[in-house]
């Protein structure tokens, strides 16, 4: 059996294990049998409705930003041949998050909060786009530093918010900020978009794998490059915008997933993009349950548990390879 065949399976089963524990832990304790009751024979009870009303959805929800940030960075990375490139660097989160905070401290609803996070995130892609494709020339450094720069003056507003917000919606803004998935909606949406891009990613994979050894190079062998990079671009913002919808900013899932992939000895985009989905959504899922199970009842950020989990994770994969 090959070794991506391998990593498949496992990491299938990682998937389906983390959101099986999604269902299982929680300030309502439930048995393994109570959540398989659930499944074969559902009978209206408290047990059916934490499991599908509460913590289902939310469990959907956090494997489906996972997945989305993973993809995003991956694809990020190929188009910017940037190790460090991440869903944020084109400053989307940034966008997202100086409307939905600007929102809240005018004391916005739930809809409206998701509706000015969207607004941002859009200008956002608009501005970079803007600044960074011109006369069908599109320079890849380029949009490093127009994202770049522009996360640095949203994140300078972001923080002249939080200092002009009412003390009482701060730890709110906080929580948005660090990855809250408190209050994910519908994640049908997001799993539609999830499943459309990876499929698109992997027809497209050739066209990645040498688009990676650089734009000249992949001129050469025939691809249209220019039309392949606006494609890139666009997913991944489209990526990084639903899933910064459903959870907030929670950073570090986009960033490490494909580099933990890369260092499990996968660099083939068609094998790279559906790996590093199922990790991104079963890392994500497993960080929600412990943010919201550790210190229950209170509930930790999200973002604060991708990053204490995948950091150490990480720098082992990087001390074991040469």
């Amino acid at each position: 059996m090959s070794r991506p065949l391998l990593l498949v399976l496992a990491l299938l089963a990682a998937a389906v294990a983390s959101l099986f524990a999604a269902l299982i832990f929680g300030t309502f304790p439930i048995s393994v049998p109570q959540v398989l009751d659930s499944f074969f024979s559902p009978a209206p009870g408290v047990v059916h409705d934490v499991v599908w009303q509460l913590r289902a959805p939310r469990a959907l929800a956090a494997f489906a930003c996972g997945g989305l940030l993973a993809l995003s960075g991956a694809l990020l990375q190929v188009l910017l041949r940037n190790a460090l490139a991440d869903p944020y660097i084109l400053g989307v989160s940034s966008g997202a998050s100086f409307g939905a905070l600007l929102a809240l401290t005018l004391g916005a609803g739930a809809a409206l909060v998701n509706t000015a996070a969207l607004a941002g995130a859009l200008a956002a892609i608009v501005i970079v786009f803007g600044l960074s494709f011109r006369r069908s020339d599109w320079n890849a450094y380029r949009v490093t530093l127009t994202g770049v720069v522009l996360s640095t003056g949203l994140s300078a507003l972001i923080s002249l918010t939080l200092v002009m917000a009412p003390q009482g919606q701060v730890k709110g803004m906080l929580f948005w900020l660090m990855g809250d998935l408190s209050y994910a909606g519908d994640p049908l949406a997001a799993w539609l978009l999830l499943a459309g891009l990876t499929v698109l990613g992997i027809i497209q994979a050739t066209r990645l794998d040498l688009l990676g050894l650089g734009e000249l190079k992949a001129q050469s062998l025939g691809v249209a490059v220019t039309p392949l990079q606006l494609g890139i671009f666009f997913s991944a913002a489209l990526a990084t915008v639903a899933a910064v919808m459903l959870g907030g900013a929670v950073g570090f899932v986009g960033l490490l997933i494909p580099h933990a992939i890369r260092l499990l000895g996968v660099a083939n985009h068609r094998e790279l993009l559906p790996l590093a989905v199922l990790l991104g959504g079963a890392f994500l899922t497993l960080a929600d349950t412990l943010a919201r199970t550790l210190l229950a009842p209170q509930q930790l950020p999200v973002g604060v548990l991708t990053a204490l989990l995948g950091v150490p994770a990480l720098l082992a994969l990087l001390g074991r390879r040469r």
